[in-house]
């Protein structure tokens, strides 16, 4: 079988809804790579923020921040930083609103406001060790490549309509992602395709949010958790079983690359 690669998203495809690795999961990544195969992180977190699961998984191929910070075997590859100046602009006016921002590079999240309920919710539900410290300014002079906007739905709405340089993909009722705008965990991924040369048959992709829809959409062989959002369900290929029923393996079997 000629060598295939497989792009995994994070929360709600090999992690369950609690921030859990299923036993079957990680089996069936091991399965992957003893036959050969290349396996891919594909994931709106930060690299520090799955740092524990790559070393389980012996993973060091995966695109991280939706697309804007790509590392291929252990070494960067391709990085899309924030507009600094539309950043700063975007800062005062979520200040002037009382809409916190966590500000990430490839290494530390800062938080532009302290103690703000919002923020305490939004980086809880991803079940990290790892909160951000109170540093208003670290947004000045550093490459940024995401930012957490605290702001409930529809209020991301006005920020949409001022600030075209960024695109604003919801994650949580209270926060969305902020990333340079048209950048997707599509576009990272062609940049690895590019290093390794495999054809678009034997490239697979698997997701199941609203940052997988360009994903599951561009790559050939895509499959859609069964718990995922509708969204991600109608632009993959393939829809599995639920995360925490032993969807990854059953998905794996559905594509034909496990038995």
């Amino acid at each position: 079988m000629a060598q295939k690669i497989i792009f995994f998203d994070i929360d709600g495809t090999l992690y369950d809804h609690d921030k859990k690795l299923p036993a079957s999961t990680k089996q069936a990544i091991r399965d992957l790579q003893e036959i050969g195969h290349e396996v891919a992180i594909a994931t709106g977190r930060a690299p520090f923020m799955f740092a524990d699961l790559r070393k389980e998984l012996d993973i060091e191929t995966f695109v991280s921040y939706n697309g804007q910070y790509v590392v291929f075997k252990g070494k960067p590859l391709y990085k899309n930083p924030l507009n600094k100046e539309a950043l700063l602009k975007l800062t005062e006016v979520a200040v002037g609103r009382n809409h916190p921002i966590v500000y990430m590079d490839h290494e530390d999240m800062k938080v532009n406001t302290p103690d703000h309920e919002d923020v305490t919710a939004g980086i809880d539900s991803l079940k990290i060790n790892h909160f951000p410290a109170h540093d208003p300014n670290y947004h000045e002079g550093r490459e940024l490549y995401q930012s957490l906007l605290f702001c409930k739905d529809p209020e991301d709405k006005l920020y949409e309509e001022q600030f075209p340089e960024f695109d604003f993909v919801r994650w949580h009722p209270v926060s969305c992602d902020i990333v340079p705008a048209g950048g997707t965990k599509a576009k990272g991924i062609q940049k690895i395709i590019g290093q390794l040369g495999i054809a678009p048959e034997d490239i697979y992709a698997f997701g199941d949010g609203l940052n997988d829809v360009e994903m599951l959409k561009t790559v050939v062989n895509s499959v859609a958790m069964g718990d995922g959002h509708e969204d991600a369900k109608n632009a993959a290929k393939h829809i599995t079983t639920n995360v925490d029923e032993d969807g990854i393996l059953n998905g794996l079997k559905m594509v034909g690359l496990l038995d």
